[in-house]
């Protein structure tokens, strides 16, 4: 069974373009979403170094992945392997997932990006 790689939930995510947050009409910059929306830590399971990522600066979960391949798979060749690559292939071995506010542990991806 894949061992989870966990995102502990510090707020909730944005889209990371200027948009609109739903039901309160506000158009929002990335700037003040970078400011507002602090960064995550994630946790590789067995290793003892966490890492730190904005959720405000990706537009999709591919786009995620693929940060999150550059930190944690060494030698990872992006260019070649963009096309496929999503959360459930994105750190070989893992399952990506993150901890909601209530202490649940949730796969990332099952809900919209936004």
């Amino acid at each position: 069974m894949p061992k989870p790689v966990s995102k502990t939930h510090n707020s909730n995510s944005s889209s990371g373009a200027a948009g609109r947050f739903p039901g309160f009409g506000l158009n929002v910059d990335d700037d003040l979403v970078s400011s507002v929306v602090p960064p995550v830590t994630v946790v590789l399971e067995g290793r003892s170094i966490c890492q730190r990522i904005s959720l405000d600066k990706h537009g999709s979960y591919q786009s995620l992945a693929m940060a999150l391949r550059q930190m944690f798979v060494d030698g990872a060749d992006l260019t070649s392997e963009t096309e496929d690559l999503d959360l459930s292939n994105a750190i070989p071995g893992h399952l990506i997932a993150y901890e909601d506010m209530e202490h649940d542990l949730l796969l990332a991806g099952d809900l919209t990006w936004k």
